[in-house]
């Protein structure tokens, strides 16, 4: 029998959650965490879809039957490196709208920018 709660389906669920972080919610800050949970999520989702039980790193005298593939693990390392460039280039990017702007809203930003 199959478990319910995998891997898997614990990166749909916060990738759903980070969709609903970007549709419902007009804060820049709530958006770039939206654009964070969706990222962990899909690194969650490539490291857990081929888990099989039993395997062991690929370091040392190992059988190629028993081994894990280090290729995932390897580009979700830098998913990772440039999930953090990227939220750190977003937070820049909203302190300057912020100073600008003076709000967090991005309708508000908008309207302020037609006004310009």
């Amino acid at each position: 029998m199959e478990k319910i709660f995998n891997g898997e389906s614990i990166s749909i669920l916060l990738f759903l959650i980070g969709v609903y972080g970007l549709l419902a919610r007009r804060n820049i800050i709530k958006t770039v965490i939206a654009l964070a949970i969706m990222q962990s999520a899909i690194i969650l989702f490539f490291l857990t879809i081929n888990y099989e039980d039993g395997r062991i790193p690929p370091i040392g005298d190992v059988t190629i039957h028993t081994a894990v593939d280090p290729v995932p693990q390897a580009l979700m390392i830098t998913a990772i490196v440039i999930g953090v460039a990227v939220t750190a280039v977003s937070l820049t990017m909203f302190i300057s709208l912020y100073h600008h702007y003076g709000t967090t809203n991005w309708l508000k930003v908008i309207n302020k920018r037609r006004e310009d």
